[in-house]
């Protein structure tokens, strides 16, 4: 008789897009894709305009180094205020935050000479303190979402939620990078991405919404970790997170795709964008196939393959190009660029499989008044291996280019290849350290 009033029971006829009946949950998913729209154009613009006027493979490690740094010191603190603060008032100041970010880039590119040495410092200062907003808007946004909609529905909700985002990384690099050909400047597009954080700031204040935070406690170390506490205590959890930090941060090449559009592909700045757009795009397709099925019956096990597969791909992606298969298959660039789109739309699609398990998984197995500093944990772990990476990828391209008498693109294909290799040797050790993942079953 009161089956209807239990939010975990779930109406047997409701379809995949009963979420969408929520009209706070609608709002909050329109902003996010637009505020990640313009992210997405700003992030392949700051690559390509770096590599435009430095031509170095480390600078461009800089600037995941740049956003890492307020990752490591502002986590615990901003997981706490989370779970002690409203959570909307925090997403609207940090959106505000990265709107200032963002406005502060777009003075920087207009009004700095190209050959001001200076020039780095500044993009890197500015994601800074955009990465501090950043921080901060993570566990709060994140579990924001968990209180939008009933329990039974936020499966699909993470779904579309982390579908969103892949439409906005695909549309948003292609659209950054036919703006930068059409153009060739780049304060236009920063200028762009301030208007979409005043857009969001907008659309989330419009949600009818209250958090009751938690009664306010004095800060102490003890309530600062405890989120790394339970995450250490919840083996599923902690192994999930690890396997996709590690995964990563050795396999990720996205800091090298000018690079490769560049002196690899021959693609041009239009070529970066529809790169940059690979992964989004296989993540969106493997988002809605996922939506229209029931929830995953063996999670773990479809995870850890996944990342496998992704592995394998990011060595394959490393791979095709003409510098190293065309003295056997003597294909026009165009071919060879297209095959490695491919090889990226795969491994969009198969990491976002990983996502979709690893964030319904941290929001379900976690209780409301510690989802903040959880989601901090998780907003830290997987953070730091996109932006650590990103340091690595442009490091190690660096060392095994230049510093070793050899091209730059060499330096990025090795590196490229010996990460995808990283990668697989990750899966291996986390499915024998933690086999409650390999058992995991429904995704429920």
């Amino acid at each position: 008789m009161h089956a209807s009033k239990t939010p975990a029971s779930s109406p047997p006829d409701e379809g995949p897009y009963a979420v969408f009946q929520n009209a706070g949950f609608v709002r909050y998913l329109t902003a996010r894709f637009i505020a990640a729209f313009g992210q997405q154009m700003l992030v392949v613009t700051v690559d390509w305009e770096l590599y435009e006027r430095t031509g170095s493979a480390l600078a461009l490690g800089f600037v995941g180094l740049s956003m890492m740094i307020p990752m490591i010191l502002l986590t615990l603190p901003a997981g706490h205020l989370a779970d002690t603060f409203n959570r909307k008032k925090i997403i609207l100041a940090t959106t505000g935050l990265l709107g200032l970010a963002s406005l502060g880039l777009t003075f920087v590119s207009a009004f700095t000479a190209f050959t001001n040495p200076l020039f780095k410092y500044y993009v890197y200062l500015l994601l800074i303190v955009a990465a501090v907003g950043r921080t901060f808007m993570w566990p709060a946004s994140a579990a924001f979402i968990s209180q939008l909609v009933p329990r039974h529905q936020l499966p699909r909700a993470v779904t579309f939620n982390s579908g969103a985002f892949q439409l906005s990384s695909v549309l948003g690099p292609a659209a950054g990078g036919l703006l930068i050909w059409l153009t060739h400047g780049a304060w236009l597009i920063y200028a762009l991405n301030t208007l979409a954080a005043v857009v969001c700031l907008s659309l989330i204040a419009t949600i009818h919404h209250e958090h009751t935070a938690a009664p306010r406690e004095p800060v102490s170390l003890n309530k600062l970790i405890m989120g790394f506490q339970f995450v250490y205590t919840n083996k599923i959890i902690l192994g999930t997170l690890s396997l996709d930090m590690f995964a990563v941060l050795l396999g990720g090449a996205v800091s090298l795709l000018p690079i490769f559009a560049k002196d690899i592909l021959h693609s041009g700045p239009h070529g970066l964008g529809l790169l940059r757009a690979g992964m989004p795009i296989g993540a969106v397709i493997c988002a809605l196939i996922i939506a229209h099925r029931p929830p995953l019956q063996k999670a773990g096990r479809a995870m850890l393959s996944c990342v496998a597969v992704f592995g394998v791909a990011t060595i394959c992606f490393g791979l095709v190009n003409r510098q190293c298969l065309g003295g056997f298959i003597p294909w026009p660039d165009e071919v060879w660029f297209w095959l490695a789109f491919l090889l990226l739309a795969l491994c969009g699609a198969v990491d976002n499989v990983s996502v979709v398990v690893r964030q319904t998984l941290v929001q379900l197995l976690t209780p409301d008044e510690k989802r903040g500093r959880v989601s901090a944990v998780n907003s830290l772990f997987i953070g730091t291996s996109n932006e650590l990476g990103g340091f690595e990828s442009g490091f190690t391209a660096q060392l095994f280019g230049p510093m070793m008498a050899n091209t730059i693109a060499t330096g990025t294909i090795l590196s490229t290849v010996v990460g995808g290799f990283g990668t697989i040797v990750v899966v291996v050790i986390v499915a024998l350290v933690w086999p409650e993942i390999r058992r995991y079953g429904k995704l429920s």
